[in-house]
């Protein structure tokens, strides 16, 4: 099974978020379930480096004691801004296999988490002087601040001005 980042997606956020071993385990059991294929775990792992770079998927971590409301303090993987979350075939199923509870997550620790992740790329666009991927993350702010409260207005700006 090769699960796309808009289905790695669409996987995380049936539960709100999860663990990369809980992730792992949720497209093991969607990809027995379609006719007893196996998971590629070289694949899994190209996948979801792909959705985290793309910011399809999100890591989050939920600090101590759980202490933006997640029941634990394991870095999630979840839903993130330029995601549209599809469920792959055979998983809608997984979250009556999987003994794992739906976690709610607070949006701004969220968007604490994204905005910190996205200044990293930024950073790194501007000095490899990438005017493509300037230009893709000028479109990305756009779509963090419709999923998070977060303004990114100043770094727009510096991408911008990087691309002059």
């Amino acid at each position: 099974m090769d699960a796309t980042a808009d289905e790695l997606a669409g996987v995380v956020d049936l539960f709100g978020g999860l663990t990369r071993p809980e992730l792992e385990r949720a497209l093991s059991e969607a990809a027995y379930r379609a006719n007893g294929q196996s998971l590629d775990e070289d694949a899994l792992e190209a996948a979801i480096d792909d959705a985290l770079e793309s910011f399809a998927l999100v890591r989050h971590d939920p600090g101590p004691d759980g202490a933006d409301g997640a029941e634990d303090t394991e870095t999630l993987l979840v839903a993130g801004p330029t995601a549209f979350p599809s469920v792959p075939e055979h998983a809608e199923d997984v979250p009556h296999i999987l003994d794992v509870d739906r976690r709610r997550l607070d949006r701004a620790a969220l968007g604490e988490t994204a905005d910190d992740r996205f200044t990293s790329a930024l950073e790194g666009a501007i000095d490899d002087g990438d005017d493509d991927r300037l230009a893709h993350l000028i479109d990305v702010s756009y779509d963090f601040e419709a999923w998070a409260p977060v303004d990114l207005a100043t770094e727009r700006e510096r991408l911008e001005a990087a691309r002059e």
